[in-house]
């Protein structure tokens, strides 16, 4: 009720006083939800580079079958929508030509925080030592790129 009755008082104000409703928004003019892209949002997402990289969860036994369905999953839930788009549809069009060794490094890239993966993919930030010459980083890069101008969305699990 009070964030109403504020944000009514504030509109209110706004037409008696236009220049000072400036100076009382002010205070309201960072977003919490930047753009990807934008330098906030760059700057709120990067991973400090004194972490070790993540240590995989070890799958003795795993069949490759199994591998590859456990991928398309994890590429689809990842927990933000712009790497659920970019790794859902990646895994659709690429995890049925890989073999084992390109499937377990696209594993190992999983492994990885949401938003350094979308942002080595779109080459809006330099990949760690770790992933400067993965073949895996350099076809996702390039499904990125979506040169094709592909309209995308989910694909069905």
């Amino acid at each position: 009720m009070s964030i109403f009755l504020s944000s009514r008082r504030l509109a209110l104000e706004a037409i008696r006083c236009p220049r000072r409703t400036l100076s009382m928004t002010s205070r309201w003019s960072a977003d919490p939800w930047p753009l990807p892209h934008t330098p906030q949002h760059l700057s709120n997402t990067e991973t400090p580079s004194d972490i070790p990289p993540p240590t995989p969860i070890p799958r003795p036994g795993e069949s490759k079958e199994t591998l590859r369905a456990r991928l398309v999953y994890q590429s689809r839930k990842r927990g933000t929508l712009e790497s659920d788009l970019l790794l859902s549809t990646f895994a659709r069009d690429h995890l049925g030509q890989m073999d084992e060794t390109e499937l377990k490094e696209y594993d190992k890239l999983l492994d990885e925080p949401d938003w350094d993966i979308y942002y080595w993919a779109t080459e809006g930030r330099t990949p760690p030592e770790r992933w400067a010459k993965s073949s895996v980083l350099e076809k996702l890069t390039i499904h990125a790129k979506n040169e094709g101008k592909v309209v995308r969305k989910m694909p069905p699990l």
